[in-house]
């Protein structure tokens, strides 16, 4: 058996701006003194005078990034999760957000997984904060190959866009050869019949393998992967809920305000259906080894087939 490669999607963030930095010259890349970690200092190292290190400063990074985009550049601002949706919020709303300017914000180490970063650094909350911003796309992507092509998407759309990227490496799950994104559109990684299981980011991974285990007890389970979370995919979200009359949801992200939250929004709108979300319940988490976190907090297959399997029977 071949060996299963895993690489951090904040590695595929990197690698991505310097493929479409040689294509583009009005791609300019800004970070917040934490180049090293959310990996743009691969793209300072090819395109140094297209790189600004705006210093510990992130509100005023968003402001410079919008100052760009006025100027016909297409700027990808960069840093941890926790600053540039959460420290700079206020500047991603009224300086990107309210004149919809073409910004696109790198977001690196969300969720649990940050680590031995602890709680002031693993932001749960940043998919609710931009879902709450009129105009922002939103998209959480489950492995390299769906990371990079997300960047290239980001780039190409005319608008703002927040990406969420990874420090833990996880597993390449899609194949690059046939793979195809589209925003607002999800995947569908495996057909069922007695429940969804809706899943993003590093836990797409997870729930397939959840479905593994559930099909053993009888169980099919029908996997989608929502690597965009606004605009979300309705249609697909209505035609399975439709099809096996039980969802539940998957991320890596507070239970309150994230993908389940839009799920929720979607069929309790169109098509009221029972639905169960796993995530990081209404708590901060705690410094740890990332594996060790997930394990805690319930976000590997083993729970996720647990919780489903009860669900459904």
């Amino acid at each position: 058996m071949s060996e299963v490669i895993k690489i951090a999607t904040r590695e595929s963030y990197g690698n991505a701006l310097v493929e479409l930095g040689k294509a583009h010259d009005d791609l300019i890349v800004l970070d917040a003194d934490l180049a090293g970690a959310t990996k743009t200092g691969t793209f300072k190292k090819v395109f140094p005078d297209r790189h600004i290190d705006c210093g510990i400063a992130e509100a005023n990074m968003a402001g410079i990034a919008a100052g760009l985009a006025t100027c016909g550049k297409v700027p990808f601002m960069s840093s941890f999760a926790m600053f540039a949706a959460g420290r700079a919020f206020e500047q991603v709303r009224n300086s990107i957000g309210y004149p919809h300017l073409n910004v696109k914000i790198g977001a690196t180490h969300a969720g649990i997984s940050v680590g031995e970063d602890g709680a002031t650094h693993q932001c749960n909350e940043d998919i609710a904060l931009m879902r709450t911003i009129p105009g922002m796309v939103v998209i959480n992507p489950c492995d390299d190959i769906e990371a990079k092509a997300a960047v290239k998407a980001a780039y190409e759309y005319e608008g703002p866009v927040y990406l969420r990227f990874g420090r833990l490496a996880i597993p390449v799950i899609n194949n690059e050869a046939d793979y195809k994104f589209e925003i607002g559109k999800g995947i569908v990684m495996k057909e069922g019949s007695d429940v969804t299981i809706v899943a993003t980011g590093l836990c797409v991974c997870e729930a397939l393998e959840a479905a593994k285990s559930l099909e053993k007890d009888g169980i099919n389970a029908e996997v989608i992967n929502i690597h965009t979370i606004k605009p979300i995919d309705k249609e697909l979200i209505i035609a399975s809920a439709k099809k096996t009359g039980k969802v539940v949801t998957v991320e890596e992200h507070s239970v309150i305000g994230g993908l389940g939250s839009a799920v929720c929004d979607v069929l309790s709108e169109n098509l009221p259906t029972p639905v169960y979300k796993i995530g990081v319940n209404d708590t901060y988490g705690e410094s740890g080894p990332a594996k060790e976190l997930l394990v805690k907090y319930g976000l590997t297959h083993e729970n996720i087939y647990e919780k489903t399997r009860a669900f459904v029977k």
